[in-house]
């Protein structure tokens, strides 16, 4: 099968997911204009490695896996083994790279969910950087999300991963379901009352200052909207300098996050800021999912046995381009219906 990596956004979630659907169905995939639609296109770092590690775990045969390929053909050898795996992104480009480990997770978590054995998983690089969920997200939103699915997987920060440098390491242990159920289907259309938001804001060899400023605006900013919080300011030791914010949202239903990032120049303030308004605004649109959380649960939904539903805060590009995929793949279709205001409604019957 021929797939379109400049549909929609055009970007590296397209890449993933097809690489995961390759290696849970055994179907050959090629993967042609991959990342079009960005600024410096074809596989970067992060992308070589979820390339390598899709492979691994099912003795696949790639070609075109190379820095700046366009092109990817990638023919599974065999069902996902379980097993002990180590990834780095460092190893994907002279020099090292700080690629988002959590991105090279989502690849091979679902197929290693699906395995017939436990698995334990070592992934090297960046942690918590740009354009990528944190660790934070994936061990407090995303996993907890799809335990309610019946995939089990627990996940540790052994080392924090900061842009430029990386060398973070995440380890992560899945329990492979096998033969067994299929994944249960979800209906998160009402997310119930807000329980609590916790977090933690977070500076890398830097002034205790940052995180404490950080945390003091994020409680402040919640305070003045009625909401409670407990946010955690920390120091921590890296590899190279960093900072954010990273907040959890438990309603009686489902768990939404909310991150920010410092940059030099930024200061703490805007950074607590950034992340508080972006948790103020999934709470007043009434949605149960947030935006990230929506595109990252299409995947598993149409995997799973029975209908599901979900509301999320926005149509975004990323959910739309995500949905087309795994389409074009499983055959499956899905409903995304556009609520305006109040976000959408998107619904499937699963594979």
């Amino acid at each position: 099968m021929i797939i379109d990596g400049s549909y929609g956004e055009g970007g590296g979630q397209i890449l993933r997911t097809a690489l995961a659907l390759a290696a849970i169905t055994g179907r050959a995939i090629q993967i042609e204009k991959i990342r079009a639609g960005r600024k410096n296109p074809g596989l970067a770092a992060q992308h070589l490695t979820s390339v390598r590690a899709a492979a691994a775990i099912c003795r696949a045969q790639i070609t075109g896996d190379e820095p700046g390929s366009q092109t990817l053909t990638f023919v599974p050898g065999g069902p996902p083994q379980p097993g002990d795996y180590l990834f780095d992104v460092a190893e994907a480009r002279e020099g090292g790279s700080a690629g988002a480990t959590t991105l090279v997770l989502q690849t091979i978590l679902l197929p290693l969910a699906l395995a017939d054995g436990d698995s334990t998983v070592v992934i090297r690089g960046g942690t918590h950087v740009a354009w990528s969920p944190p660790f934070d997200y994936v061990r407090d939103v995303w996993l907890p999300t799809l335990a309610q699915m019946g995939i089990e997987a627990t996940l540790e920060l052994a080392k924090w991963g900061w842009y430029p440098v990386g060398q973070g390491e995440i380890r992560v242990a899945i329990r492979g379901l096998g033969a067994g159920p299929k994944l249960s289907s979800l209906t998160l259309t009402e997310r119930g009352e807000l329980r609590r938001v916790w977090g933690r804001a977070v500076a890398a060899n830097l002034p205790s200052h940052i995180p404490q400023r950080m945390g003091d605006r994020a409680r402040s900013l919640l305070a003045a909207a009625g909401v409670d919080s407990r946010i955690e300011p920390l120091r921590v030791r890296a590899a190279c300098a960093g900072a954010g914010i990273f907040l959890t949202a438990e309603y009686e239903h489902v768990r939404a996050g909310f991150s920010a990032l410092g940059v030099r120049g930024k200061p703490s303030e805007a950074v607590a800021e950034e992340a508080v308004v972006a948790l103020l605004a999934h709470r007043d649109s009434g949605a149960a999912l947030d935006e990230h959380l929506a595109d990252q649960l299409v995947l598993p939904l149409a995997l799973a046995d029975g209908r599901s539903a979900f509301t999320t805060e926005r149509t975004s590009q990323h959910l739309l381009t995500n949905v087309w995929v795994v389409e074009q793949i499983l055959g499956v279709r899905f409903e995304v219906e556009d609520l305006g205001k109040n976000g959408a409604r998107v619904e499937v019957s699963g594979y």
